[in-house]
Protein backbone atom coordinates (compact mmCIF):
# COMPACT_ATOMS: atom_id res chain seq x y z
CA UNK A 1 0.00 0.00 0.00
CA UNK A 2 2.65 2.28 0.97
CA UNK A 3 4.75 1.72 -2.51
CA UNK A 4 1.49 2.22 -4.66
CA UNK A 5 0.81 5.76 -2.69
CA UNK A 6 5.10 6.63 -3.16
CA UNK A 7 4.43 5.37 -6.97
CA UNK A 8 1.63 7.67 -7.33
CA UNK A 9 3.58 10.57 -5.51
CA UNK A 10 6.58 9.78 -7.77
CA UNK A 11 3.90 9.92 -11.00
CA UNK A 12 2.52 13.67 -9.34
CA UNK A 13 5.52 15.24 -9.31
CA UNK A 14 6.93 14.19 -12.88
CA UNK A 15 3.49 15.63 -14.00
CA UNK A 16 3.98 18.43 -11.97
CA UNK A 17 7.87 18.96 -13.54
CA UNK A 18 6.34 18.36 -17.00
CA UNK A 19 3.85 21.25 -16.37
CA UNK A 20 6.44 23.48 -14.88
CA UNK A 21 8.52 22.95 -18.19
CA UNK A 22 6.01 23.90 -19.94
CA UNK A 23 5.30 27.31 -18.51
CA UNK A 24 9.50 27.36 -18.47
CA UNK A 25 9.64 27.58 -22.13
CA UNK A 26 6.19 29.84 -22.71
CA UNK A 27 6.24 31.43 -19.88
CA UNK A 28 5.27 35.22 -21.27
CA UNK A 29 7.86 37.16 -18.63
CA UNK A 30 11.02 36.44 -17.11
CA UNK A 31 9.36 36.44 -13.69
CA UNK A 32 7.39 33.27 -14.67
CA UNK A 33 10.80 31.55 -15.89
CA UNK A 34 12.45 31.46 -12.97
CA UNK A 35 9.35 30.37 -10.63
CA UNK A 36 9.31 28.02 -13.36
CA UNK A 37 12.53 26.76 -12.78
CA UNK A 38 12.65 27.19 -9.28
CA UNK A 39 9.89 24.30 -8.73
CA UNK A 40 11.52 22.25 -11.67
CA UNK A 41 14.51 21.86 -8.96
CA UNK A 42 11.96 21.37 -5.96
CA UNK A 43 10.32 18.96 -8.04
CA UNK A 44 13.70 16.98 -9.20
CA UNK A 45 14.83 17.24 -5.49
CA UNK A 46 11.68 15.53 -4.51
CA UNK A 47 11.89 12.72 -6.88
CA UNK A 48 15.60 12.70 -5.83
CA UNK A 49 14.67 11.70 -2.01
CA UNK A 50 12.14 9.41 -3.72
CA UNK A 51 14.63 7.20 -5.56
CA UNK A 52 16.79 7.20 -2.92
CA UNK A 53 13.95 5.25 -0.87
CA UNK A 54 13.39 3.27 -3.32
CA UNK A 55 16.89 2.50 -3.52
CA UNK A 56 17.77 2.31 -0.32
CA UNK A 57 20.55 4.78 -0.21
CA UNK A 58 21.14 7.28 1.53
CA UNK A 59 23.93 8.95 -0.16
CA UNK A 60 20.88 10.54 -2.69
CA UNK A 61 19.97 12.31 -0.45
CA UNK A 62 23.19 14.04 0.09
CA UNK A 63 23.35 14.67 -3.13
CA UNK A 64 19.78 16.17 -2.90
CA UNK A 65 20.80 18.37 -0.38
CA UNK A 66 23.82 20.09 -2.34
CA UNK A 67 21.18 20.59 -5.50
CA UNK A 68 18.82 22.13 -3.28
CA UNK A 69 21.25 24.47 -1.69
CA UNK A 70 22.98 25.62 -5.33
CA UNK A 71 19.77 26.08 -6.79
CA UNK A 72 18.57 28.42 -3.93
CA UNK A 73 21.56 30.01 -4.46
CA UNK A 74 21.21 30.76 -7.99
CA UNK A 75 17.25 31.56 -7.94
CA UNK A 76 18.68 34.39 -5.25
CA UNK A 77 21.35 35.22 -7.74
CA UNK A 78 19.20 35.92 -10.84
CA UNK A 79 16.76 37.32 -8.81
CA UNK A 80 19.23 39.87 -7.93
CA UNK A 81 20.70 39.99 -11.16
CA UNK A 82 16.99 41.13 -12.95
CA UNK A 83 15.62 43.21 -9.78
CA UNK A 84 19.07 45.62 -9.75
CA UNK A 85 21.49 44.22 -11.66
CA UNK A 86 25.22 42.84 -10.14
Amino acid sequence: MVETILYIAGGLILLGMILSLWRFIKGPRTADRIMAFDVMTVSSIALMALIALFNNRIIYLDVALVYGLLSFTGVIVIARFIEKGL
